[in-house]
């Protein structure tokens, strides 16, 4: 069983800011396979199980704030007895271009305190991520991560989601080495 888990804040108020790439990322993939199942809610966070090429998925967006994100992981990977090689983080990047993206399979937080808080919590820092670029600026970084997209880089992020969900797709066959070598590219 897999654990694919977009990060976000939840609520109106952070619909659509760049902090919740990981929520539009999993709804844009949710679309894409025509899955229409309900969101169900669980140990804080909204959830969906289903299928996907014979393996049972459960697609997670955590309810708490962005940086108490790691208890509510903790929770789905005990109680569904998921294994760390079967856990995918989707979360923004301040240090990709809108546009842009990178699968990793390890490394440190890079100062997102989503992923710092999941690290802390699984125990690890050896887990699978797809990061996607929202950019950077001279703002607050606060104030910049709870912004909305401008028009033109949310066009660039609706077309990216395109691509990303040929990449997810293949993430459910591919081995992460491969998906890796395939998808990683040079930053626009």
């Amino acid at each position: 069983m897999k654990l694919v888990v977009g990060l976000g804040n939840p609520g109106k108020d952070y619909d659509k800011t760049r902090h919740n790439t990981g929520f539009m990322m999993l709804d844009s993939f949710l679309d894409f396979k025509g899955i229409s199942l309900e969101w169900k809610k669980k140990f804080n966070g909204l959830f969906i199980q289903t299928n996907i090429d014979g393996e049972k998925v459960i697609f997670l967006k955590p309810q708490s704030y962005m940086n108490l994100s790691g208890g509510v992981v903790k929770k789905y990977i005990d109680y569904f007895e998921i294994d760390i090689v079967d856990l995918l983080i989707i979360s923004d990047d301040l240090d990709l271009s809108v546009g842009n993206y990178k699968l990793k399979y390890r490394g440190s937080c890079g100062g997102h305190n989503g992923l710092r808080d999941i690290e802390k919590a699984i125990g690890t820092t050896e887990y699978k991520r797809l990061k996607i670029g929202i950019g950077n600026s001279d703002i607050d970084t606060k104030d910049y991560v709870l912004s909305t997209f401008s028009k033109k880089d949310k066009e660039t992020l609706d077309n990216l989601f395109k691509e990303l969900n040929k990449v997810l797709d293949d993430y459910f066959i591919l081995d992460f080495d491969k998906l890796m070598a395939l998808y990683n590219k040079k930053n626009k």
